[in-house]
């Protein structure tokens, strides 16, 4: 578990947030339009996040404010990208966007890319969720022309990479 400034705690999923959390997830989706065919919406691990991120190549994290959950972020396997991992789900409620959580998020999934041997980090966005293309930018991210893997969301219209340093 870690703390930052005090208030907000990024620790793992737990079976007690999947609900909160695939809420939360909808939420955000919704905002940005991305609530049909192609993104996230439709998929069938949102209901059980704490499930689908248990294995030991995976990593979904919270952060909570005096117990509220705000969002999520999770690292798994990129598939047909060998020592890829995608970063996944990384939504946040409004109200905690540009405090830090994002950045917090971040840090500790890309610990845990590197723990796992991961060599790349690749993430889609799409068009309009321009702070969270900064944050990643901000991470040494790099834009793609196309998408890399078989992610199954077709919808998303921005690509990114980060190569982790040995």
């Amino acid at each position: 578990m870690v703390d930052i400034g005090g208030q907000v705690v990024v620790r793992p999923v737990q079976a007690g947030d999947d609900r909160a959390l695939s809420d939360i997830i909808r939420r955000v989706l919704a905002e940005f339009g991305a609530n049909r065919p192609g993104f996230a919406w439709q998929d069938p691990e949102l209901d059980a996040m704490s499930r689908a991120y248990a294995g030991d190549d995976r990593l979904y994290v919270v952060a909570e404010r005096d117990g509220e959950l705000l969002g999520g972020a999770g690292i798994g396997p990129l598939a047909g990208e060998e020592g890829t991992c995608e970063l996944q789900k990384m939504y946040l409620l409004p109200s905690a966007r540009g405090q830090g959580v994002g950045r917090a998020l971040m840090v500790r999934l890309l610990q845990a890319a590197r723990r796992r041997g991961y060599r790349r980090v690749y993430l889609e966005t799409l068009t309009g969720m321009d702070a969270a293309q900064k944050l990643y930018l901000g991470f040494g991210f790099e834009r793609l022309d196309r998408p890399l893997g078989q992610t199954g969301h077709g919808g998303c219209d921005r690509w990114f990479l980060l190569h982790l340093p040995d």
